[in-house]
């Protein structure tokens, strides 16, 4: 019987060609061949200038490995091991979410809510990796962040960021705000907003679950969050919360309800209300 095992890809081109024909898209074939080769993940444009370059044994094999793994779901940040957020390079693995563009949105407004105060006080809850803590302290250094996550396993992460980066960043385990002290000029986050019995989970099984769902309607954690804050906002501060695409009208109306002004929400990249939010009134 002839052998149907596919050779191994010879070349740059070879190797992407084989990747597509595994289903993934162009980029997270080229970002895996790059962090393969050693390559920025900038250099996509190298891929293209190289594209007859003859792989290495050892580099081709690593890079099929890779490629079916990402084919079966697994994330590219993980394959990786980092990925780019707000113009940071962030370590990341299995133990926290893989940080999602859209989560920038969440840092554009805090920043324009936070840079014009002399020493601002921000609180992120559910850090994660730490990308939205060290992207507001990277942008606004005179800011104090306190990241908070209720895994220490997630907070090892945020910690290793904020030592590799040399962001000053303070960390502390906590459920939502039970044990956090002190008042903030903004608290915000990315909490678990997806419903627990939702399809969709089916194809983040290599993410963890508990920072991905929060109840029947995806809601409970939010609700969580908004009672809690306002004994940890200084009067006229802010509280913004990223949300799932569908969502905006319950998380503002939760807001309102729990006595927050100004509510309104935020633009994604796509035109999605992706982000929520409101002030405490400085007079009640």
């Amino acid at each position: 019987m002839d052998d149907i095992t596919p050779n191994p890809p010879a070349t740059v081109a070879d190797a992407l060609g084989q990747a597509r024909t595994l289903g993934l898209a162009r980029i997270d074939a080229q970002l895996l061949l790059l962090h393969v080769l050693g390559r920025a993940t900038t250099d996509r444009a190298w891929l293209l200038a190289h594209d007859t370059d003859v792989l290495a044994p050892d580099a081709s094999d690593l890079y099929q490995a890779l490629c079916l793994r990402r084919a079966a779901g697994e994330p590219v940040a993980y394959l990786t091991g980092h990925k780019e957020f707000y113009g940071l390079s962030l370590q990341v693995d299995a133990r926290v979410l893989d940080p999602r563009p859209d989560t920038e949105t969440l840092v554009d407004w805090a920043l324009e809510l936070i840079t014009h105060l002399p020493a601002p006080r921000v609180l992120d809850l559910g850090t994660g990796s730490g990308a939205i803590a060290l992207a507001l302290k990277h942008q606004c250094p005179a800011a104090r962040v306190l990241a908070v996550d209720a895994s220490a396993d997630a907070l090892a992460v945020a910690q290793a960021n904020a030592h590799r980066l040399a962001l000053p960043v303070q960390c502390a385990q906590a459920n939502w705000l039970q044990g956090v002290e002190g008042r903030f000029d903004a608290i915000v986050s990315n909490p678990p907003y997806i419903a627990a019995a939702d399809p969709h989970l089916a194809a983040l099984t290599h993410e963890p679950l508990q920072a991905l769902a929060s109840g029947a309607d995806g809601l409970d954690d939010i609700r969580t969050i908004v009672v809690q804050s306002p004994n940890h906002l200084v009067p006229g501060g802010w509280l913004l919360l990223e949300h799932g695409h569908d969502q905006a009208d319950a998380v503002c109306e939760l807001l309102r309800a729990g006595g927050f002004s100004e509510v309104q929400s935020r633009m994604d990249l796509a035109g999605i209300a992706r982000c929520s939010g409101g002030q405490w009134p400085t007079v009640k």
